[in-house]
């Protein structure tokens, strides 16, 4: 089982991908959400804190094409629950969960992007604490054809996770025009037990340096609920 960083680095580009995760004492849910980008429109981006969540914004406004979809929010919670997505099916969950429907019948009503030719799946995750532990629900929305005239969805719900095991679900296989999407199950990663900072840091050197554009990763202290997080973005304005 491949370790985190080097899951993420296997390939020169995996898209946008998701790896939740428990640490290897048990003690900690780890969450991590990044994303890569070819065109300068793609790469243009940050990731911000705001309020109970992330979103990403343009690093230079005059630079930005087509926002519709680049700028979302990959990261929202709602009461236990932490919501991680690759657009902005993020709201559309939310939305749903707090009215008392379900993750998968959030994204029954979702596809894959309306980017022909590569279709880009969504990506999406949630994860409910409680008891001192974390479910973890799954999905992926992707083209049935090379022409996208179908939607396949599947879910994965995993009751539990065992200590020192991620799983890691990314939108794209591997680099190539038009690009490959994801296939098969979530890859199972290891999890260690460092900090948040030493978790991103390592992802961070991970990702083919090309490509990667921002990095989030937040831990969790099952037991206290108590949160720790960090962002890493390529593009980073200068002070002063």
């Amino acid at each position: 089982m491949l370790s985190m960083s080097s899951a993420a680095g296997s390939t020169t580009y995996p898209g946008r991908g998701i790896i939740v995760g428990k640490s290897s004492d048990g003690q900690r849910a780890v969450l991590a959400y990044f994303i890569m980008g070819r065109s300068v429109n793609s790469r243009n981006r940050v990731f911000v804190e705001d309020g109970g969540g992330i979103r990403t914004e343009a690093f230079d406004p005059s630079q930005m094409v087509d926002p519709s979809l680049i700028i979302y929010w990959p990261v929202r919670q709602s009461g236990d629950r932490v919501i991680v997505t690759n657009g902005d099916q993020t709201d559309t969950i939310y939305d749903y969960i707090r009215n008392g429907a379900s993750f998968i019948k959030a994204l029954r009503t979702r596809e894959f992007e309306p980017d022909a030719p590569n279709y880009t799946p969504r990506v999406s995750a949630m994860v409910t604490f409680g008891d001192g532990d974390f479910a973890l629900d799954m999905g992926i929305l992707r083209a049935g054809d090379d022409q996208g005239s179908c939607c396949h969805r599947v879910f994965w719900e995993y009751e539990k996770v065992a200590p020192g095991t991620g799983y890691f679900l990314h939108t794209y296989l591997r680099d190539g025009d038009p690009i490959p999407s994801f296939t098969g199950d979530p890859e199972q990663v290891s999890v260690g037990d460092g900090s948040a900072k030493e978790i991103a840091d390592a992802l961070w050197q991970g990702l083919d340096e090309n490509n990667k554009v921002s990095l989030w990763v937040m831990t969790r202290d099952l037991a206290t609920g108590e949160a720790d997080s960090v962002i890493i973005n390529r593009n980073v304005k200068e002070e002063g």
